[in-house]
């Protein structure tokens, strides 16, 4: 605790270290310790019953919550020709439909929250691993980011909208953002619903035992709430 300031320690003190919260009281909580003069983003941090060694037992899936995030995300579509114009058209910030882009981004240029790309644009951007692989922007079949033409519109729009991607780390952890503290504590309810629905059909075959170990609620500068499994559980339920 030394490494922490006064109101951290202070929002700290103030949590049964414990208690296994219920998932609306975890929130409320969050926000009434909420000390930051920005806006902090809402995360869970879920600990799963889960190998990710091995490739039948990952997870990863996307989730688009009813309230979105909170924020203005960027989109970046790797399309060309008519699907160039159908990109532009559905609202994307951003499209790499030349060389120069392309280059553009080889140098390092990562300005934008999503990538979307059509099937036909990933020989080009597959060169652009070593850019956009570190910073979990590679268009991806699993997380729904490679698209064909037809469906660039509905992928933009979710993306815009609250369309989260989840994955497993190395020790078999998500961090998931749901929102933004301002929000209502019945946004960040159904939000949190939402994925955790999410994550439960997302679970592998392979999975065995107990597939949900463990739950915190966090804020960016607050600490963690852990919150009671079963109960978070049973949100699935709400949607």
């Amino acid at each position: 605790m030394a490494k922490h300031g006064k109101k951290f320690t202070q929002a700290f003190a103030k949590i049964d270290r414990a208690k296994n919260y219920d998932p609306e009281e975890a929130i409320a909580l969050a926000k009434e310790l909420a000390y930051a003069k920005f806006d902090e983003t809402v995360e869970l941090h879920i600990r799963l019953g889960v190998d990710p060694r091995h490739a039948d037992q990952q997870v990863r899936d996307v989730v688009v919550l009813p309230h979105g995030l909170g924020k203005t995300v960027r989109v970046l579509v790797f399309a060309q020709g008519e699907d160039a114009i159908k990109a532009r058209e559905a609202g994307a910030d951003y499209v790499a439909d030349d060389d120069e882009m392309i280059k553009k981004i080889q140098d390092g240029w990562t300005d934008f929250d999503v990538a979307i790309s059509t099937p036909g644009m990933m020989g080009k951007v597959g060169r652009l691993g070593r850019v956009l692989g570190p910073r979990g922007l590679m268009p991806n079949p699993k997380a729904g980011t490679v698209a064909p033409g037809e469906d660039l519109a509905s992928v933009i729009e979710e993306s815009k909208a609250g369309r989260v991607e989840f994955r497993t780390d190395k020790t078999a952890n998500l961090h998931v953002p749901i929102g933004k503290i301002s929000f209502e504590v019945g946004q960040l309810v159904e939000n949190m619903a939402a994925l955790m629905g999410a994550i439960r059909k997302a679970r592998p075959a392979a999975a065995k035992g107990v597939y949900l170990r463990r739950i915190t609620l966090t804020s960016t500068m607050g600490p963690g709430i852990r919150i009671d499994v079963a109960k978070a559980r049973a949100m699935e339920a709400v949607q």
